[in-house]
């Protein structure tokens, strides 16, 4: 009973959220057609029963990974997404990416990584006074390139190997991601609307993921999902 009233309080919040709008029927793709609830003015309705079921698969997933500490690449570069994708990393200490992926970042992480580790010894001579070494033009220079690398690859510090698995908001919009991840065999949990081929995904969730509300909803769930599974584990003292 307990179950069913919890299922029903975030079916709830979903609808809330606006989760359950879909793109116009003429954008559906094929894989998603069991996924439709209804078709009104001739815009797509998510069963959100449905959604709630791939939410709870997910989310059990995520916990799994928290009870293991293993590593999940956030990634949503859409402006709705940025801000939701941000925070949720960072309170898991997680890596992420909210600027345009860079092509190469898991399939030749080797290179990746040069760069990650550049931006890190940039910062941390900065704090330590290790600059003062080179001249001012040299600096100049430097910091211009850091400013690049910096906006691309801050998420990132700190990541030492291909993450264990990735979350992303809209797997369409982020396809070479999701591509990068399938050919690397990262699993990928994924926030997508009625446009996708949820075929492609290990965990797909249907919902919209367009609106900053849904996002906020559905990235919330699996942030607190992860922790459950951290919780999990007893400590050393128990």
């Amino acid at each position: 009973m307990q179950k069913i009233e919890n299922n029903e309080a975030i079916i709830e919040q979903m609808f809330q959220a606006g989760a359950h709008y879909g793109y116009s029927k003429t954008r559906r793709h094929p894989s998603l057609s069991s996924y439709i609830y209804a078709t009104k003015n001739r815009t797509d309705i998510i069963d959100l029963e449905k959604t709630n079921v791939m939410l709870n698969e997910a989310s059990e997933f995520i916990k799994s990974l928290g009870a293991r500490n293993k590593v999940v690449l956030f990634v949503g570069t859409k402006p709705e997404a940025r801000e939701a994708i941000k925070n949720a990393a960072e309170s898991l200490n997680m890596p992420y990416v909210i600027e345009r992926w860079i092509g190469g970042t898991l399939s030749n992480f080797v290179e990746i990584k040069k760069r990650i580790n550049e931006l890190e010894n940039y910062r941390k001579e900065s704090v330590e006074g290790g600059l003062d070494k080179y001249t001012k033009k040299e600096r100049v220079v430097m910091a211009k390139k850091m400013e690049r690398l910096s906006k691309y690859y801050s998420g990132l510090i700190g990541l030492k190997k291909a993450p264990d698995a990735m979350f992303i908001i809209d797997a369409k919009a982020e396809h070479i991601a999701a591509t990068e991840a399938r050919k690397s065999n990262v699993p990928v949990v994924s926030l997508v609307n009625s446009d996708s081929n949820i075929k492609t995904l290990d965990y797909p969730i249907v919902g919209n993921d367009a609106s900053i509300p849904s996002i906020k909803l559905f990235t919330t769930a699996i942030v607190n999902a992860y922790k459950a599974g951290q919780m999990s584990v007893p400590t050393k003292e128990a």
